[in-house]
């Protein structure tokens, strides 16, 4: 069996196991059970356009019950007018009518964040709801309700279509979570300096994510159409949204199994306190202590479920392969000799002229210029607060270099006039690494690097990029590794991307003495192995001394000396105002 059998193998029993559950209710629940269990279909389809917005990318929304009004009102709408093909034809074009207002909603997310951006949502959810009650529903004055097409015209038909449906969301978002569109939501949720920075626009992340999760909303909200016949604003409260929110982040969402156990967990508890006697405002107590659960804890119940079954498989592996075997994770290789550096006249993998940078009246950067040359490692060293950050942000987009110039490869960036927007930059040939961990732990190593890279690698690419640098396999999550692997995982995914030039921001930052040297012997063999320069900006100078073959030292935002590492590091000015030391007499 090849190995992507295996997952296609489980995903094809777990479909067949599905559809014949849900059979099974469909045929022999009694009808108001029936009735029940295609609510909690349905609200999870809603559940599932929250793990887009909210358990992908990270987003706070709080009104994915007004996109389920405007699915229900379009769907109501087109009833009354007689459109042909019934909820078959309906129900896109119900999640298309959602999409602008997602795109819509989705602007104030470029700028917004956290309690701001819920505000904004909310607030939207409440005018709609405004709207609505003051504009009736399509063809509830008149008494037409929406009728279902021939084969979903009894409960039970209805709860299988409704199966299916989330059946098909389930399976789209599973194809796009693999693509790199998934991987951008899920980068966005870890970092959006570090998703800029691998070549992602921002922007089109968030926009993209709010459409989509839009569009199932208002699937969603044509699904309740369908099964109500006739609905009124009170079906899409504005409170609502807030407890599709708790119960998304409660039950994990973002997984299709999550987003089912979240509907049955809504709909069970509703219906065991009106068994009880007790007021349904109780059940909102119950999803938000178990929302703040899951936050305390950083993941949901499907996260706790998949994590059981990975350790559950492992431990099978384990016992298939002996008791005594380790995991099958290959071992970080020792870097081969690097071969000689090429010749001087080489051209500039990166020269920048003129770069500063203020905060206020605060002058981090003053006027500074280097060159790094292709194939050359260069380092950047100094003090604390000598400005080496503030200078890499400036190189790569992230704050203005003052009118300074930039230049990738020959092709300014930024200069008088401005610059280009980071991700921009990273697709012209720059990129860089961070001082913090910013690596999506919700990706796989393999997925990871191929989001960095912004292209197809096959296995062997991938366990050719990761040797002799981080001791790990493809098919590894990111979540199991330490810190210093994932720093060193985004060096690896930034080289992947063969780029002019790499710029490495103290990634030796938490590594031994000799993991230090490995990382060294195997920078040096960077520029042969991927064509790309690097400006290495360190702290541990036999790192320098081992990788780089010319160093220029930052003091107080200005450059002090360039060079040769021997003679840069041997200079007076360096020894005083790096090393601390004055010079010997």
């Amino acid at each position: 069996m090849r190995p992507a059998d295996g997952p296609v193998a489980r995903w094809a029993a777990a479909g067949v196991l599905m559809a014949a559950g849900a059979y099974g209710l469909a045929a022999g629940l009694p009808a108001y059970w029936v009735f029940l269990a295609m609510s909690a279909v349905i609200s999870g389809v809603l559940l599932q356009s929250l793990g887009v917005v909210a358990g992908q990318a990270g987003m706070v929304s709080l009104c994915q019950m007004a996109f389920a009004a405007i699915g229900a009102w379009t769907t109501a709408q087109l009833n009354v007018w007689g459109v042909p093909g019934g909820l078959y034809v309906w129900l896109p074009l119900a999640g298309l009518a959602a999409v602008p207002f997602g795109l819509l909603i989705g602007l104030p997310a470029l700028r917004l964040r956290g309690v701001h951006l819920a505000i904004v949502t909310l607030g939207f959810a409440a005018t709609v709801d405004v709207v609505m009650a003051a504009n009736s529903f399509p063809g509830v004055s008149q008494g037409v309700v929406v009728g279902r097409p021939a084969g979903l015209t009894s409960d039970r038909q209805f709860f299988l279509f409704c199966c299916g449906v989330f059946a098909l969301v389930a399976v789209a978002l599973a194809v796009v979570r693999r693509t790199r569109l998934g991987a951008s939501w899920r980068a966005l949720k870890e970092s959006e300096r570090a998703t800029a920075a691998a070549g992602t626009s921002v922007p089109g992340a968030k926009l993209s994510a709010f459409a989509v999760s839009a569009f199932i909303a208002g699937v969603s909200g044509a699904l309740l159409a369908g099964q109500l016949a006739m609905v009124v604003s009170r079906n899409f409260d504005p409170g609502q949204s807030l407890v599709a929110y708790a119960v998304a982040v409660m039950a994990g969402a973002h997984h299709a199994e999550g987003a089912l156990i979240g509907g049955a967990l809504g709909v069970l508890v509703s219906e065991l306190l009106r068994r009880f006697g007790v007021p349904q405002q109780w059940a909102n107590v119950v999803f938000a202590v178990g929302a703040v659960q899951a936050m305390t804890q950083g993941s949901g119940m499907s996260d706790g479920l998949r994590a059981a079954l990975r350790s559950r498989r492992a431990r099978r592996a384990r016992r298939s392969r002996g008791s005594g075997a380790g995991p099958d994770v290959p071992a970080a290789a020792a870097a081969p000799e690097l071969p000689a550096p090429g010749p001087d006249g080489r051209p500039p993998a990166l020269r920048i002229e003129g770069v500063s940078v203020r905060y206020g009246q605060v002058v981090a950067v003053d006027g500074v210029g280097l060159t790094v040359l292709a194939g050359e490692v260069h380092g950047l060293v100094g003090p604390n607060g000598a400005g080496k950050s503030s200078l890499v942000d400036a190189i790569s987009g992230f704050v203005s270099a003052g009118g300074g110039l930039v230049e990738v490869g020959g092709v300014a960036v930024a200069g008088a006039r401005g610059g280009t927007a980071v991700h921009r930059r990273a697709r012209a040939g720059l990129r860089r690494t961070f001082q913090q961990d910013r690596v999506p732990v919700g990706l796989s190593v393999r997925e990871y690097l191929r989001f960095a890279a912004r292209r197809a690698l096959s296995d062997a690419e991938l366990a050719e990029g990761l040797a002799g640098l981080v001791a790990a396999a493809p098919g590894d999550p990111i979540a199991a590794l330490d810190v210093g692997s994932r720093r060193l995982l985004e060096v690896a995914g930034t080289l992947l991307a063969r780029p002019a030039v790499a710029v490495l921001d103290e990634p030796a930052a938490g590594l031994g003495h000799a993991e230090s040297e490995r990382l060294g012997a195997w920078l040096r063999q960077v520029p042969a192995r991927y064509g790309a320069a690097v400006l290495l900006i360190e702290h541990d100078l036999d790192l320098v001394r081992a990788a780089c073959t010319g160093v220029t030292v930052l003091d107080f935002g200005r450059v002090i000396a360039q060079g040769p590492p021997a003679e840069v590091f041997a200079e007076p000015g360096v020894l005083l105002a790096y090393l601390g030391q004055e010079p010997a007499a």
